[in-house]
C-alpha cells in the first residue's frame, strides 16, 4: 500500500528528493566559515527546537510535571494540528526498527498548507494518541520552530508553523548536526536546560548507548559510558540501557514553562 502511494502521490518523491538535499546542505553548511550565524536554518532568530526526552521516566517530584505536558499543552492549545501520513526520512531509508506510518504532527494555520495527498487535519485527540504511540514505539519527539521545516514541507515562513518530529537514531536526518561545531549546535538545536544525564557505578561497558545514539556524543572509557557535550538529553540511551545505569532528571523545576516561553518567542501556532 505505502510503496504504491509513493508512485501515485505526485509530492511524495519530490519531498524525499528536497530532504535528500536537505541533508546534503547539513553537511556542507556545517564547515563553511560564518555559517552558523548567518544561515537562517542554524541562526536562534530563526530556531528554537527542543528534544523532548519523555520516552523515559524521569526522576522528579509528583508535583512536577514530565515533558509531555509540554507536548499536550501544544497540541491542546494550537489553530490547526496536521499529521503527516508516514515518515520520509524512514521510508526513505527503509527502515525496519521503527513504525514508518508514524508521520511528522505540524500545527498553526501554516500547517493547512501541508499537500492533502499525504497528510490530513487531525483533532486534538488524534494528535495526543499520535504522540502516545511514538513514545512507545521508542521515539523522541523533536519539537520547535525550525527554519528548515519550511524549506522541507514548502511552506512559506509566516512564523506560524510548530513542527514535531517523532525521531529514531538510525534515520532521522538531525544526525548531521553531529559534523556541526558545538557552538553551531548549542544555537540551532541547544538541549533542554533542566535536564540532566548521568553515569552511574552500574555501567558494565557493554556499549549499547554508543550504538544508539544518534549524535555520536556517548563513547565508553575505561570499561564505562562517558556522555560528551554534543549531548542534546533526548534521553534515548537512559530508556536502552540494559543495566539501568544512566539517569535522566529534572534539575529545575520550572524548566517546562522555560521550555514553552523560549518556543513561543519563535512561533505563534494559535
Amino acid at each position: 500500500m505505502l510503496g504504491r502511494s509513493f508512485v501515485e502521490w505526485g509530492t511524495t518523491p519530490w519531498m524525499m528528493r528536497r530532504g535528500i538535499d536537505f541533508v546534503q546542505s547539513l553537511w556542507y553548511l556545517a564547515k563553511l566559515p560564518m555559517s552558523g550565524t548567518r544561515h537562517p536554518w542554524t541562526r536562534t532568530d530563526k530556531n528554537n527546537v527542543r528534544w523532548l526526552p519523555i520516552n523515559e521516566e524521569l526522576q522528579a517530584g509528583e508535583d512536577r510535571p514530565v515533558p509531555l505536558d509540554l507536548l499536550f499543552r501544544f497540541i491542546e492549545e494550537a489553530s490547526h494540528r496536521v499529521v503527516y501520513d508516514f515518515c520520509p526520512c524512514r521510508f526513505g531509508e527503509q527502515c525496519s526498527d521503527y513504525p514508518v506510518d508514524i508521520g511528522c504532527l505540524l500545527m498553526g494555520d501554516s500547517a493547512l498548507e501541508s499537500p492533502p495527498a499525504i497528510s490530513h487535519e487531525a483533532s486534538v485527540e488524534e494528535a495526543k494518541a499520535l504522540a502516545l504511540r511514538a513514545v512507545e514505539a521508542g521515539l523522541v519527539p523533536v519539537v520547535g520552530k525550525a527554519k528548515v521545516d519550511n524549506f522541507i514541507f514548502s511552506i512559506k515562513d509566516r512564523a506560524r508553523l510548530l513542527t514535531v518530529c517523532f525521531c529514531c537514531e538510525c534515520c532521522c536526518f538531525l544526525s548531521c548536526t553531529r559534523h556541526f561545531p558545538l557552538e553551531t549546535l548549542d544555537r540551532a538545536f541547544p538541549r533542554m536546560s533542566g535536564v540532566s544525564l548521568e553515569v552511574t557505578d552500574a555501567c558494565k561497558g557493554c556499549g549499547k548507548c554508543v550504538g544508539h545514539c544518534y549524535i555520536h556524543a556517548i563513547e565508553v572509557v575505561d570499561k564505562k559510558a562517558r556522555i560528551g557535550d554534543y549531548c542534546r538529553a533526548c534521553g534515548r540511551c537512559a530508556n536502552l540501557c540494559p543495566n539501568d545505569a544512566i539517569e535522566i532528571s529534572i534539575e529545575d523545576p520550572d524548566f517546562i514553562e522555560e521550555s514553552y516561553a523560549r518556543i513561543r518567542e519563535r512561533v505563534t501556532f494559535t
